[in-house]
């Protein structure tokens, strides 16, 4: 199926041996935390979740969430860059701790080089909507009409830099179109709007817009994954009309860059089993996500590319935070 070839920029997907994790020798003695940087409710609290709830099992030990919010990501991120180096507190890391935030903003601290990863989890793709009385039934037809109107159609986002906002500015920055971004606080009133007609499109998660494009009520032009999704495959991606495109919410595993290589093989087998689980792999393509398994290297080149991705468009396109 063309969804299996969305990891593509992980040239390494096979799984961790067992061997490895058994010779490891560590075991967690207490419960784990796993720190999701961002409210409840959201994608980051429901992978964390998730993957607590697979983990407890295989570690012996329960794992608990803690949402730690603030600072877009950037506050509960620095609390796991500070934590004890001991392989009990992990961080819920993502596209905006280690990608958009290090692009969008000076922190205290470098998520690259003061985590390290454990394990991908999984990736969420991205759909371009627009208003069904928008004059354009494919995504060449978005690129001409926007064109031949510069600076006329309007896109909604979440918010200054947030992954909605990104997500369309690449698509305009790559497409080399003039698009209008209007920010909202949060995805729910820019989708109010886009339904009402008051702007024009937006990118939003695949899973959030999905309701709204199978009742009719919006219409998908692309996804932002390089190849097309299972949930849509009737819809191109994005890199069909735009090449280079791609944007994906992506979440893997990290602890403290001092954690012991015991430590980390450990949870790296333990991680990797757990998303590669049938009943793990259902859950998640029942939200339309992904899953992104692979060696810790090959996830940390994949955060480092997207890192490199985001940066060159946030100086191309002089996006600055609120």
């Amino acid at each position: 199926m063309p969804t299996r070839r969305l990891l593509l920029a992980l040239p390494a997907l096979a799984l961790p041996s067992r061997r490895a994790g058994a010779q490891a020798g560590w075991a967690p003695d207490r419960p784990l935390r796993m720190v999701a940087p961002f409210p409840p409710g959201g994608a980051s609290d429901l992978v964390a979740r998730m993957l607590a709830e697979a983990l407890g099992a295989a570690l012996g030990q329960p794992m608990q969430v803690e949402n730690r919010s603030g600072a877009g990501g950037a506050l509960g991120t620095e609390a796991v860059v500070r934590a004890r180096p001991d392989g009990l507190t992990l961080l819920m890391g993502s596209q905006a701790t280690h990608a958009t935030n290090p692009a969008l903003q000076k922190l205290p601290f470098d998520p690259m080089s003061d985590l390290a990863v454990v394990a991908g989890i999984c990736g969420v793709p991205a759909v371009l909507v627009v208003h069904p009385a928008v004059p354009a039934a494919t995504l060449g037809e978005l690129v001409a009409l926007a064109r031949a109107r510069p600076g006329s159609l309007r896109y909604g986002s979440a918010g200054i830099g947030a992954s909605t906002h990104l997500a369309a500015a690449l698509f305009a920055h790559l497409a080399g179109i003039g698009l209008t971004h209007v920010p909202y606080r949060g995805t729910a009133p820019a989708t109010q709007d886009l339904l009402a007609g008051r702007i024009e499109l937006m990118t939003d998660t695949l899973p959030t817009a999905l309701p709204q494009i199978q009742a009719g009520r919006l219409r998908a032009l692309g996804v932002s994954t390089p190849a097309r999704s299972a949930s849509l495959p009737e819809v191109p991606a994005i890199a069909e009309t735009v090449p280079g495109y791609e944007a994906l919410n992506w979440y893997a595993a990290y602890v403290p860059a001092a954690t012991p290589e015991p430590a980390l093989a450990r949870l790296h087998q333990a991680l990797a089993a757990a998303v590669a689980r049938p009943r793990f792999q259902e859950r998640l393509a029942q939200r339309g996500m992904l899953p992104l398994p692979g060696s810790r290297a090959a996830i940390a080149a994949y955060a480092a590319a997207d890192r490199r991705r985001w940066t060159d468009l946030v100086l191309a396109a002089n996006i600055r935070p609120d």
